[in-house]
């Protein structure tokens, strides 16, 4: 074997021993040592191997993959401007605290800034945005040079999943991998098995054995820091890295008797308020119930309400943090923040001493907002579709969330929350790229289990190369429902969206497509069809998908700043 073929060979072979089974590929010739070696380990049935011909598409279906389980996929690039198109993944996967490993092949360094194809830095491309970066040596003695090969993979696996610094730590990591000609392998009936000299530990055992990545938390120790109890306060749940995160801030919420607003994740408890974001819509009934105290765990992404409320002089804002990549240690977007606690703070906490006063106030609220609402159906819009969805979801369903209207809607759409239905979001970032790949790994990696996405038009639009995979690839079932509003009408909700600004509201801000979605998908080879009310959406919805289909909801995007208000008024009569 060549030392390019060794050297590939050699690493792959070390991240499967720690883990790795989800390979994604790009094709590309620079890259050929990696693609031969992972399609090696595919046909050995060590890992299983995605190819895809998009590479920032590529890098979200391993974001999907890697989302639930917690284990890193691994995903393979050529050099250039392939490499650069991994970035929007890597940055959400560096805010959602994804893990992620970028192999990415480049040139030798005898080609670089002489001029030549496809050759760029890639050391350091992505900044601070990845737990470690590093350039492997270019592969000529595989005898000497395959312990430092296996230890870097070693570093790499331990920095993606945050073993040796805690899950809420986890993300992307980088490896440069800078190969020379020949890049294919000898031309022989059977690759050899790797030469003893390069060919690891044996019995299959990693060369550093690292802990195992956890997926809980520690329980806290004696002298652990406490949060002291306020019977006035009410406590907003935010983007968490896992949901052991989300779990403990409920239970605390839960011993301390407290009221809960929470944005859309797993885990759910009597104490979350129904339609808590639209309470803080009636701000006359909140001007006489505010909370003495805020308790912001996490980092709340959804709706100008929290941050509104968190201005409040009269309310004393405290944020609990499990470490923030990116923001230097904490949310606190309005810079109100008095205290700041670290995760262990709310941690540990025994069982609940029932609701509050305060909480008994605000949950009877959040009853009569729900009485109120689900007397105001009638129109096919985007709280109407996200309520239908859930409604019909198959029993232990997960539902990705869009990143746009879709998100915000579940807070309007939805009083309360099934307990078997899983929602998964991607708000490190909260773009909308790469979310119809997104959901196709996380799919992919359910198995059997049912698994929707439910999307905005544009953000379906935005990765539809999500669709494209071929015929050799494993191909997952997923149902993709649409709302289809034909444009960014979540817009027309913002400051932009007023009377006088209307003018080039439509062409800068909506950006209507006129995309015909079953024409689309027509060519992808996907099955799609079009639902006009609540009753086909749960028809479609609640029958299992072979493969991935998908569903469009047409909606009149024009009428939700219309929609919005109207809403607003129920919730303040509700309350009033």
């Amino acid at each position: 074997m060549n030392p390019s073929t060794t050297g590939a060979r050699v690493l792959l072979d070390e991240l499967v021993r720690l883990g790795v089974r989800e390979i994604v590929l790009c094709p590309g010739s620079r890259s050929a040592p990696l693609a031969y070696a992972a399609h090696d380990l595919d046909a050995a049935g060590r890992a299983r191997l995605h190819v895809r011909v998009d590479e920032r598409s590529a890098a979200f279906l391993a974001l999907g993959l890697a989302k639930e389980s917690g284990r890193p996929a691994a995903v393979i690039t050529t050099s250039g401007t392939a490499v650069a198109n991994l970035h929007p993944a890597v940055l959400e996967a560096h805010h959602g605290a994804v893990p992620l490993l970028l192999l990415t092949a480049d040139r030798p360094p005898e080609l670089r800034a002489v001029g030549a194809n496809q050759a760029t830095d890639q050391r350091g491309i992505f900044g601070e945005h990845v737990r470690l970066a590093l350039e492997l040596e270019t592969p000529d003695d595989p005898g000497r040079q395959a312990a430092a090969w296996r230890t870097a993979a070693a570093r790499a696996h331990a920095a993606a999943t945050g073993a040796l610094t805690g899950p809420g730590l986890a993300g992307p990591a980088h490896l440069n991998l800078p190969y020379r000609d020949p890049l294919a392998p000898s031309i022989r009936h059977e690759d050899p098995p790797l030469p003893a000299t390069v060919s690891g530990r044996p019995g299959g055992a990693p060369w550093v054995s690292l802990p195992e990545p956890s997926t809980g938390l520690p329980s806290p120790g004696p002298g652990s820091p406490t949060i002291e109890h306020d019977p006035d306060t009410l406590v907003v749940v935010g983007e968490l890295p896992t949901a052991a995160h989300r779990s403990a801030a409920l239970a605390w919420a839960a011993h301390h008797g407290a009221p809960v607003i929470a944005e859309p994740g797993p885990g759910t408890h009597d104490l979350v308020l129904a339609h808590g974001a639209q309470i803080l819509t009636a701000t006359d009934w909140v001007d006489d119930h505010l909370p003495r105290r805020v308790l912001l765990v996490g980092r709340p992404t959804l709706g100008r309400g929290v941050p509104a409320l968190t201005t409040r002089p009269e309310v004393r804002v405290e944020v609990v943090t499990p470490g923030e990549p990116g923001a230097s240690g904490w949310a606190d977007a309005t810079h109100s923040a008095a205290v700041v606690h670290p995760f262990a703070a709310v941690l540990g906490v025994g069982e609940g001493r029932g609701a509050t006063p305060f909480a008994r106030t605000w949950l009877a609220a959040g009853d009569r907002v729900a009485a109120a609402l689900a007397g105001a159906d009638g129109v096919l819009d985007g709280p109407a579709v996200v309520r239908a969805v859930h409604e019909a979801l198959p029993y232990g369903a997960a539902l990705l969330l869009g990143s746009s209207s879709v998100a915000r809607d579940v807070h309007l759409g939805i009083a309360r929350p099934r307990t078997d239905v899983t929602p998964v979001t991607s708000r490190g970032l909260a773009g909308i790229d790469g979310c119809v790949s997104t959901a196709v790994g996380l799919a992919l990696s359910r198995g059997d289990r049912p698994t929707c996405a439910l999307l905005g038009d544009l953000t379906f639009l935005h990765d539809a190369n999500g669709l494209l995979i071929g015929p050799d690839e494993p191909h997952p079932d997923l149902t993709i429902v649409v709302v289809d509003d034909d444009g960014g009408s979540i817009f027309t909700t913002l400051e932009y969206g007023v009377e006088e600004l209307s003018g080039p509201m439509r062409r800068i801000f909506r950006t209507p497509t006129g995309a015909d979605i079953e024409t689309l998908c027509a060519a992808h080879g996907v099955p799609a069809t079009t639902a006009r009310s609540s009753e086909e959406i749960k028809e479609l919805v609640s029958r299992r998908s072979a493969g991935i289909r998908v569903i469009r909801v047409p909606v009149d995007g024009g009428a939700r700043r219309a929609d919005g208000r109207r809403v607003r008024d129920v919730v303040a009569a509700a309350l009033a």
